[in-house]
């Protein structure tokens, strides 16, 4: 997570949205940066609502703009699947090794979710919360010119962005039935990524 105070703006760091990469670039920028443990660096926008945003409304009296990056939800699934395939995961609880993608996306659709599918929700991460506080500004991963050119104009800065904390390559493809399951299972997700402009 990264805030500027100044320009009254927190940056959510929504895991497998290429997040990490604007950390990098703007940390020197940012007044606050919140980079470990995972559990606060990717912090939701509940945990943002009961933590970050009382401190800056309490002690400096301010409401920061709050803005995340949501990916197309299959594709953010193909991102974790990916990530947990990784070498040294083999063997472990999570990895994703011997396991097709569609069985993973299948395991993610269950109520109790084996380690390896619990991977959480974009649309749970970005839920509005009852007294108002949500995402302001939401940006698609796939519209990364956007992105940038929002926080370039916001910050006043050009940034030089290198890909960081990368899944490995490989070409995934879910079956059109359970990608219909998906979709019908996850709506909330889709009908998110499709309000997004």
């Amino acid at each position: 997570m990264l805030v500027f105070f100044k320009e009254r703006l927190a940056f959510l760091s929504v895991p497998k949205t290429g997040t990490t990469a604007y950390e990098s670039a703007l940390a020197a920028r940012a007044d606050m940066v919140i980079s470990d443990p995972p559990m606060l660096k990717h912090a939701p926008v509940y945990r943002y609502n009961r933590f970050i945003r009382p401190m800056f409304e309490r002690v400096c009296g301010v409401e920061l703009e709050v803005m995340a990056v949501m990916r197309e939800p299959v594709s953010w699934l193909g991102s974790w699947y990916r990530y947990r395939q990784r070498p040294f995961m083999e063997g472990k609880p999570n990895a994703t090794h011997g396991i097709s993608f569609d069985d993973f996306v299948l395991a993610y659709m269950k109520g109790n979710k084996p380690g390896f599918a619990d991977v959480g929700s974009q649309a749970q991460f970005m839920k509005s919360q009852p007294n108002g506080t949500g995402v302001t500004h939401f940006f698609r991963y796939e519209d990364q010119p956007r992105l940038k050119a929002f926080l370039e104009a916001r910050l006043e800065v050009t940034l030089s962005l290198a890909r960081e904390n990368v899944s490995p390559a490989m070409a995934l493809r879910l079956s059109p039935e359970v990608e219909e399951r998906f979709r019908r299972k996850c709506a909330e997700e889709f009908a998110l990524y499709q309000s997004i402009p």
